[in-house]
């Protein structure tokens, strides 16, 4: 009986040690959990989340299915979109034990406030902070519950190669959301062989006035580019457009394309005043793709009687609801492997104790990476349809609803998602099916573009800011007549030059253009180069002797060959000397052989059918041996004068005359041939042979030839000869690979053709064995630019 009262004592000790001591420790099942939400109250993202959140915890706490017994509690702050109070408020929330936030909404605060969340180690689930850069390794417990603006810049570069445009302006407002969007922007229109040609930033600040943005538009409308990618907040968006519209830049000719801000607004505030539709008429802009469902249309109708239609509900609101419940499902997982809320005081915040900010109360939550694994392990469906994370921690299968501005409304013109690109089609419906990225399967629905027009604007216009364009030129030395720089001067002429200023006459507009020489003057340079400074931006084209080749159309684009070329193969020949046995060189020995053959074959048959019943095939075996023979050959001139009587021996001599009459042709033919055109004859017979022998190859330097012969044929780099004009050609055939010459030279066929035009001695064997041509290169708008009406 003692023992058993000394147990008790023991254990109402130890009960008592654990509720006074210094850590927060609570049972593994509590009361009341709490979480935060940052967000600023007063946006058009806020007013619809803090009703959504509210929403989603009322929810989760009638349900018994999940934190079984435990309930939710949310305590929401107002950050006012500043990093400042974001990051007061968040430190706010570390002193009061929550385990999770949600938000925050801005980018630039949940920059500022992952920090703090990284070291107490309390997950944030933002809901609006699309900020790509927020989705590295350096925030490990900042979460995107809504897709990333990596997404979304994919699916507005995925407009613009749709369109055809290759060049566009980006407008942004210059704080980490806008900056890591347009660079994620860049990036995507790069993949896609397009580009932004002009980019401007608006200051975040409340400071920025209806002057500044009139400023940015002026030097916006002097650009090529007529299509504007607005990545702003609301306030700044709509006071460009109203500015745009002042300036005539919502006309014809025009492309707008928004990111999602224009959605969270038309969404939640529509009908806009009529003044602020008529701003942003034609207008294309993105939003976040919720698939339709019972479960939302059934949260639709609840909205509409909580708001009773005052404030609309923006898919923003619908990832801030599922935020809710994806913490909930996180939490009563972590639970169920046993994790306890527990919270310790960080050793390095003890020592901070000067200024009076009692940095020492905020803790850090023990079991906080258990909670983040949770939450990036879930898989469930809410509102916004199916809540996984991929290895990237991004939202799985993200998609966009491309939207166009049009009347009091907006239309829908069709769907993005990374699965199948642009699609009239729902994507989810798309997901059943293999996936599709083909340009033929890409499509949307008619727009109404600024203007009220149905025809796709081209998207750019001549530039009025008298910009030229450097265009580069090789400096030749030789075959000089196709391109060459006068003397002294910064002048060039040539066939190429020839062709190219004439197209830059029927262009129905004025081109300034510079051009700007490349070489040194003293080898020919090297083509490969020369092309490469376009993508560096050195060049903005290059005009010449430019051969179409794969590895260069793989990176640039050419504009349709003026000039048909290929390489071909040159070797010296010699002329077959005429002899007393030429009569016998139109048929081989073989088929002499087997002529002969043939003709004795047919006597000795005529004469086995004729010999019984026709006295002229009869005779001493000797008589009847020289009829044979000469019955066979005389029908080689048909003088045979022996009578056949046999029906059978007459049809043999019917196809055998026959036969006769077509070798006769051929041979008279081959022999006039033979003896009235000289005859050349060289041991190269193409690039078989040229290949298939160990003699040294010629090639003109900077020419693509070389690196064709050696990684395309085969041939080795060893037995290749850079060659530099057409005298060291005729030299280096001349002398032979046996005198430290070359075998052949293997060319493009219009240099060859004007060095064969001076020489006797040397031809063209085999065929051409590749085909392409000569084309001006440039980037594809310049392309477009310069040769569409040309």
């Amino acid at each position: 009986m003692d023992s058993i009262r000394f147990g008790c004592w023991v254990f109402l000790f130890c009960l008592l040690l654990s509720t006074t001591g210094y850590s927060r420790n609570l049972t593994s099942r509590p009361a009341v959990v709490n979480i935060g939400a940052l967000f600023t109250f007063e946006s058009s993202i806020g007013r619809v989340a803090k009703i959504a959140i509210q929403e989603a915890v009322k929810d989760v706490n009638a349900n018994s299915s999940i934190l079984r017994g435990t309930k939710l509690n949310v305590d929401m702050r107002n950050s006012n979109c500043s990093g400042f109070i974001g990051m007061v408020e968040a430190m706010r929330f570390m002193e009061t034990d929550v385990v999770a936030i949600i938000g925050p909404q801005s980018s630039v605060v949940a920059h500022i406030i992952s920090h703090v969340a990284n070291q107490l180690q309390v997950p944030l689930l933002s809901f609006a902070a699309t900020d790509p850069s927020l989705n590295s390794l350096q925030f490990p417990f900042f979460v995107q519950t809504t897709p990333s603006d990596l997404h979304q810049m994919a699916a507005v570069s995925d407009v613009v190669d749709y369109y055809g445009w290759k060049q566009v302006t980006a407008i942004y407002i210059d704080d980490d959301y806008g900056r890591n969007g347009i660079s994620a922007l860049g990036d995507k229109l790069a993949e896609r062989r397009c580009r932004i040609s002009y980019k401007v930033g608006i200051p975040p600040d409340s400071g920025v006035n209806r002057t500044d943005i009139l400023d940015i538009l002026i030097k916006v409308a002097l650009m090529e580019s007529r299509v504007i990618i607005l990545h702003v907040n609301p306030d700044v968006g709509f006071e460009v457009f109203s500015v745009a519209n002042r300036l005539q830049m919502m006309g014809n000719g025009w492309a707008w394309i928004t990111t999602s801000w224009l959605s969270s607004v038309l969404d939640s505030a529509s009908p806009l005043p009529s003044e602020t539709m008529d701003s942003i008429q034609g207008v294309l802009f993105l939003r976040q793709h919720t698939p339709d469902s019972d479960r939302k249309r059934g949260f639709y109708s609840r909205w509409r009687k909580l708001t009773s239609g005052s404030l609309g509900l923006n898919s923003y609101g619908l990832y801030a609801y599922d935020s809710v419940w994806l913490i909930a499902h996180a939490i009563d997982a972590f639970f169920n492997q046993g994790g306890i809320i527990s919270f310790s005081n960080d050793s390095r915040l003890r020592s901070v104790k000067d200024g009076g900010l009692h940095l020492e109360a905020m803790s850090i939550f023990d079991d906080g990476k258990l909670l983040l694994n949770n939450i990036l392990q879930s898989d469930l469906v809410g509102l916004t349809g199916r809540i996984k994370f991929d290895k990237d921690r991004s939202l799985i299968l993200p998609a966009y609803d491309v939207n166009n501005v049009f009347g009091t409304g907006f239309k829908r013109i069709g769907y993005w998602s990374n699965y199948s690109g642009l699609t009239v089609v729902p994507p989810e419906i798309l997901y059943t099916n293999p996936p599709n990225r083909s340009s033929t399967n890409q499509q949307l629905y008619k727009v109404i573009w600024p203007g009220d027009t149905l025809i796709t604007p081209r998207g750019w216009a001549f530039a009025n800011n008298g910009k030229q364009l450097r265009i580069g030129v090789p400096i030749r030395v030789s075959f000089r007549e196709f391109v060459s720089q006068a003397r002294e001067t910064d002048t060039f002429k040539g066939f190429c030059i020839d062709v190219f200023t004439t197209a830059i006459t029927l262009l129905p507009y004025p081109v300034q253009y510079q051009f700007i020489p490349f070489g040194d003057g003293e080898n020919n340079p090297s083509y490969t180069e020369l092309v490469n400074k376009i993508t560096t931006g050195f060049f903005d084209a290059v005009v010449g002797d430019i051969a179409i080749v794969t590895n260069r159309t793989k990176i640039l684009d050419f504009t349709q060959p003026y000039v048909a070329s290929g390489l071909v193969v040159v070797a010296p020949f010699r002329e077959s000397n005429s002899i007393a046995w030429t009569f016998l060189r139109p048929f081989s020995a073989r088929l002499w052989i087997v002529t002969g053959c043939f003709f004795f074959v047919v006597g000795l048959v005529v004469w086995i059918l004729e010999h019984r019943i026709n006295d002229e095939f009869r005779g001493p075996p000797k008589r009847q041996i020289i009829t044979v023979i000469w019955f066979s050959l005389s029908t080689l001139f048909f003088a045979h004068r022996e009578n056949t009587m046999s029906t059978l021996a007459r049809f043999v001599l019917l196809i055998w005359l026959f036969v006769v009459l077509i070798i006769n042709s051929n041979y008279t033919a081959s022999l006039t041939s033979i003896l009235t055109v000289h005859q050349l004859s060289s041991p190269i017979k193409g690039i078989e042979s040229l290949k298939e022998s160990d003699e040294p190859v010629g090639y003109q330097v900077g020419s693509f030839a070389g690196y064709y012969l050696s990684e395309e044929v085969g041939i080795s780099k060893s037995r290749l000869v850079a060659l530099g004009s057409p005298e060291e050609y005729a030299k280096s055939l001349q002398l032979g690979p046996g005198k430290g010459g070359v075998a052949a030279i293997v060319d493009e066929r219009p240099y060859v053709e004007l060095f064969l035009a001076g020489q006797c001695t040397f031809r063209i064997v085999g065929r051409e064995f590749t085909r392409s041509g000569w084309g001006f290169v440039s980037t594809c708008f310049l392309i477009h630019l310069f040769f569409s009406h040309a």
